[in-house]
């Protein structure tokens, strides 16, 4: 298991700062208690963690993530809470808890602005920066080898089903005959060139899609959120809450089904949560965030 003292030494900076999205809904959905013990499976900066801890001065919580940038920020930004937090480095899926079960389990599955906004992570095309997408920079798949890669029909099919993109044969022709590409800007314009312009000048970028198809498949997103909804409820105490916030209707889809056919859940949701309008002047990113709550039974 891959622990990360509290005592480990926090000398870079990084502009890592996690706005919670759902705060409020969070914390009632979770309802945390004294001496609870609380996982943040996807910890960010600490945003959630901190309002969790805050509740009670004698909670209790492991915070993971496979970002490193994001797990030391959370270090630095949970430091005061000493060693009510254990750190652990990795995905959750490859999380094997101690017996020791949990009142609450909280994953937040949206790429965080910090990543969106260094151009060098390229989950982005909003600026120029390498293919990676990698949320863990150990492992050795990034974008770019999707794409100067795979074939033409592979690449469609990962625009499809992890994009829902409804010209994804055509893109995917347009990249296969101009690759090799090395930057997220090249492979954006180039996309864009691909399609109509009535399509071009969209609601969206016609590059939102295959950016956040090729992000998927790199980081293996569908296949761990499955694993994740599979085995959490393991990890929970007889009336502990799991707690999803998902951001495209892909993921969403998964945790409805996955928390309603789990035989070790009750749905607390019939309908996902989603912001306010109070949260969404303040957070524009969390117009498209959904939670769903189940209960260990």
């Amino acid at each position: 298991m891959n622990t990360v003292s509290n005592d480990d030494p926090l000398n870079s900076a990084t502009p890592f700062d996690h706005q919670p999205v759902l705060a409020e809904e969070v914390l009632t959905g979770l309802a945390p208690q004294p001496h609870g013990y609380y996982l943040d499976a996807t910890v960010g900066g600490g945003g959630h963690s901190r309002l969790i801890l805050e509740t009670d001065p004698t909670v209790h919580l492991m915070a993971l993530d496979q970002d490193p940038m994001a797990l030391e920020a959370a270090q630095r930004n949970l430091a005061e809470f000493g060693d009510r937090v254990t750190f652990w480095h990795g995905n959750f899926a490859d999380f094997e808890p101690s017996d020791e079960g949990f009142d609450g389990v909280l994953a937040d599955l949206g790429v965080s602005s910090p990543q969106l906004d260094q151009p060098e992570r390229g989950f982005s095309f909003r600026h120029e920066g390498t293919l990676d997408m990698r949320m863990n920079p150990n492992q050795p798949l990034t974008a770019a080898d999707l794409v100067n890669h795979s074939s033409e029909r592979e690449l469609a099919d990962i625009f499809y089903h992890y994009g829902e993109e409804r010209l994804s044969r055509r893109i995917a022709r347009r990249i296969v005959e101009r690759r090799p590409f090395q930057t997220t800007t090249m492979l954006a314009a180039e996309i864009a060139a691909s399609v109509p312009g009535k399509y071009r000048h969209g609601r969206i970028h016609p590059a939102t899609r295959v950016f956040q198809s090729l992000r998927i498949a790199v980081n293996r997103e569908l296949d761990v959120l499955e694993q994740l909804i599979e085995t959490a409820p393991n990890w929970l105490k007889i009336g502990g809450k799991l707690a999803i916030i998902s951001f495209h209707s892909l993921e969403d889809r998964r945790v409805k089904h996955g928390l309603r056919n789990h035989e070790q859940l009750k749905v607390l949701t019939k309908k996902p949560i989603t912001a306010s309008e109070a949260e969404l002047r303040h957070n524009p990113r969390a117009r498209s965030a959904k939670l769903r709550l189940a209960e260990r039974i």
